[in-house]
């Protein structure tokens, strides 16, 4: 038998990521990779302070991704503490992904488990895109440490069609009432909840997708916020300070970017350092054990002050996170949203040739993308096959701290 130390305690106490930050909390939050610059339509220069689009995630610089891979099947995160199975296996049931895990042995550990969604989406990396075709996309994760694989087109797959499980189960349901698991796509870069059995008339069998097993670090994904008292709400597990209501009203991502920064202009809450929140850091706010339907709240910690919209659901929020998706000609025209109420979508009945009806097709707690800019009014019924909601003008919420500082174009940390 194998004899393996806790490297739980021993990572944490000692890994010193690349960039010189100790892992001092057990939720670190790892950079979503970006490091390039973009308006709504294609890559810019780095923008300065006052000038259009300044603010948005490439410019910070925070804990880039770093691995290790092992040698015995397993990869190891050098700034969570997570160590993963490197292989990309079979795509496999809900129920043969949760019993799998403790059938495991990778690298000899016999304590593998189901990832949580937080786990699972501290891998994805915004460095990735689908654009129409495999050839000319990358995908949202680490290829050079994680195998990975696209959809089986061969056997009437799509591309895309190639989501991981996670551990974390929808509270209230999708669709017509399906029973849902959340999971990220590393194809095209989301977060959605998956049906356990695939809908009819399909026959309902049990819906199949990838799964990679993970151990230690047990705490990772656990929230401590802290309300300050001021107007600030603080995540000890993380380190990052959060702004504890919201904008109050939506705006494209120019405006949001430019929102955030006047609210620095004027010392908002006795703080001039306020940004708006990369994809992974708002994300982490995200409490998966809400959802309107069965808690009559948005998921999220109520501590925080939300919006509720005039027709009772709750707004998108923006993040700082370019989405490389679409079209080669459209790259850059996204913006990454994380839906804290239903994630709504128009879909048929009968698929279409019946009536849209609005239903919350992928869960809140869901992360999509919206158009940076145009007219809401030009997508009557949603976009895409599940007939996503667009708003486009969508809220803000901002955060602070965490050990992340500015950065210009050549990447050099700004004092």
């Amino acid at each position: 038998m194998k004899l393996h130390l806790n490297t739980t305690s021993i990572m944490l106490a000692l890994l010193i990521p690349a960039n010189g930050v100790g892992n001092e909390a057990p939720y670190q939050i790892v950079g979503t990779g970006q490091a390039r610059c973009y308006d709504d339509r294609r890559e810019i220069a780095y923008p300065r302070e006052g000038q259009p689009f300044y603010g948005q995630d490439a410019q910070y610089g925070d804990r880039e991704p770093s691995y290790k891979d092992n040698g015995d099947g397993t990869v190891t995160d050098l700034n969570t503490g997570l160590m993963w199975v490197r292989a990309r296996g079979e795509k496999v049931t809900y129920r043969e992904a949760v019993t799998g895990a403790a059938k495991c042995r990778v690298g000899g550990y016999s304590d593998w488990r189901m990832p949580t969604v937080k786990e699972l989406y501290s891998l994805i990396n915004f460095n990735g895109g689908f654009h129409m075709s495999v050839a000319s996309s990358t995908p949202y994760l680490d290829t050079k440490h994680f195998e990975f694989a696209y959809g089986d087109e061969a056997k009437g797959e799509r591309a895309i069609d190639c989501q991981d499980w996670s551990a974390t189960e929808y509270v209230s349901t999708t669709m017509n009432g399906n029973a849902t698991v959340f999971g990220v796509n590393f194809a095209d870069g989301r977060i959605k909840g998956y049906p356990k059995s695939k809908p009819r008339p399909r026959g309902g069998a049990s819906n199949k997708l990838f799964v990679r097993y993970v151990r230690d670090n047990p705490n990772y994904g656990k929230n401590d916020f802290h309300d300050n008292g001021d107007g600030t709400v603080t995540d000890r597990a993380t380190g990052l300070m959060w702004s504890k209501a919201d904008s109050g009203r939506g705006m494209n991502w120019e405006d949001a970017l430019a929102w955030v920064q006047a609210r620095n202009a004027e010392n908002y809450l006795a703080h001039d350092d306020w940004r708006l929140p990369s994809a992974k850091e708002l994300q982490s706010i995200v409490d998966y054990t809400r959802a309107p339907a069965v808690t009559h709240s948005p998921a999220i910690d109520q501590v925080f002050e939300t919006t509720r919209l005039g027709d009772g659901e709750y707004p998108f929020f923006w993040t700082s996170t370019t989405h490389l998706d679409g079209p080669p000609d459209r790259r850059g025209t996204a913006a990454v949203y994380v839906a804290f109420g239903r994630a709504l979508g128009w879909m048929q009945s009968p698929p279409r040739t019946g009536d849209h009806r609005l239903l919350d097709v992928h869960g809140a707690g869901a992360q999509r993308s919206d158009p940076k800019t145009g007219d809401p009014a030009d997508y009557p019924h949603g976009r895409g096959p599940q007939g996503d909601v667009i708003r486009i003008h969508n809220y803000v919420r901002c955060v602070r701290g965490g050990g992340v500082v500015r950065r210009d174009g050549s990447h050099a940390l700004i004092p």
